[in-house]
């Protein structure tokens, strides 16, 4: 229910968010997420339907932050500041993760019912709001870049239009595909990881086998500690790696989520390979794993906001998000299960075989993130054609005639000539 309604009002979010107050967006899908989530803690078992839907209500709010947040700091900062900010900004949601999680433990401790927890954290959310409403401008759209009326892209068209200059917009294309690749494999191992983790220590003797779940309580809070740690090094790690590379290459933000996507695909495949071997290095593997992913996140940010005109970032992450999760996370676990399901169909009952099944299962992970860095390559082949459009006036929902797309190649011709030193 939380994912379905995140799906389907991130594009809502984004369309508002082109076109209204960002800072009045972003107030609601606070007032939505903890509303909904105080009013659930006194929800009865026998509304549990009720419950359910609190939780589409949080997935609504959640949605218009993720999809509209991105693009006022877009509008706040540029070049290096913005690639640090955004590194801050996704540092905070591994963060955040792992906060719940602890502040959950010991407000069930202290209290022995799970409902305060869902009352203490409206109180987080309501200084959040007063924060939000106090100190955070809602800067015009293209402000940043001190061309508010240029990148605009002129005259204001529809949704459709939105999505048609965006579907013509490769290095958005490519490098959402790639996105796709890294929301597949990071479902998957969230599901699968720790139940992999739990059966590769019972192969090697090290843990005896469970006769009644859940089983893989411990790997889950090691694998869950190990998320939180490489996805803040990782964020940071892949910002300040764009933040250098791109004084000598502006092609440097999709050649960096190539190279991390490719090789975590490399570490994947061995940690897999060495799991009923050595477990020891495919715990090692499997964190080095999950830092290169890391690394992705603000970099895809930072790509998105340069090759998008300010009037559709927010339907351009909209998007980003639905589709990310769709061919992502959203059937990633139920295919990798399936896959092994399948394979453990045709051999004995042991656990030596559903350890197999599934180390087998995960090996089109590999080839997934393999899948996703040769998208962020062809992305660095867009990619300056993509900015420079997105930063030349008149560009953006308006039609493509012959006409534009001439008096744009030689509008570009001509910046070209007059950087070029004379002789």
């Amino acid at each position: 229910v939380f994912v379905g309604c995140l799906l389907l009002s991130a594009p809502v979010f984004g369309y508002l968010g082109d076109r209204h107050s960002r800072k009045a967006m972003l107030s609601i899908g606070i007032l939505l997420w903890s509303g909904a989530g105080l009013s659930s803690s006194f929800i009865s078992s026998q509304y549990s339907w009720l419950f359910f839907l609190s939780r589409g209500v949080v997935g609504m709010g959640s949605a218009s932050y993720s999809t509209i947040a991105p693009t006022v700091l877009g509008d706040l900062f540029v070049r290096d500041q913005r690639t640090r900010v955004l590194a801050i900004f996704y540092i905070f949601i591994p963060v955040g993760s792992g906060l719940g999680y602890v502040l959950g433990s010991a407000v069930l401790q202290l209290t022995g019912n799970w409902r305060w927890a869902f009352r203490v954290t409206p109180c987080l959310e309501a200084m959040a709001l007063i924060l939000l409403m106090v100190l955070v401008p809602d800067p015009p759209r293209g402000a940043a870049e001190k061309q508010e009326e240029v990148a605009m892209g002129g005259p204001r068209g529809s949704w459709c239009e939105d999505v048609r200059y965006l579907g013509t917009n490769w290095s958005f294309v490519w490098s959402t595909l790639g996105v796709t690749a890294i929301a597949f494999v990071t479902g998957a191992l969230g599901f699968w990881a720790p139940k992999f983790l739990f059966e590769a220590r019972v192969v090697h003797g090290l843990q005896p086998p469970c006769l009644q779940e859940p089983c893989s309580g411990q790997d889950s809070l090691i694998f869950g500690a190990l998320t939180v740690a490489t996805g803040i090094a990782g964020v940071v790690l892949g910002a300040e790696a764009s933040r250098r590379y791109k004084k000598a290459n502006p092609r440097a933000e999709p050649l960096i989520c190539a190279c991390s996507l490719l090789a975590a695909a490399a570490c994947l495949y061995l940690a897999l390979v060495l799991a009923p071997t050595t477990f020891l290095a495919s715990y090692v593997l499997l964190a080095l794993g999950e830092l290169l992913l890391s690394c992705n996140w603000a970099v895809v940010a930072d790509i998105l906001l340069s090759v998008v005109v300010p009037r559709c970032r927010g339907t351009a992450e909209g998007l980003q998000i639905t589709v990310g999760h769709i061919l992502g996370d959203a059937g990633s676990p139920y295919l990798t299960g399936l896959v092994s399901s399948t394979l453990r169909a045709g051999r004995p009952d042991s656990y030596l075989q559903a350890f197999l099944s599934l180390q087998q299962s995960f090996l089109c992970c590999a080839f997934v993130l393999a899948l996703g860095g040769g998208c962020f390559l062809l992305t660095a082949l867009r990619l300056e054609r993509d900015q420079a459009r997105a930063r030349a006036p008149g560009t953006g929902t308006l039609p493509r005639t012959p006409s534009t797309r001439a008096g744009l190649r030689a509008e570009l011709t001509g910046q070209a000539a007059s950087a070029t030193p004379s002789q």
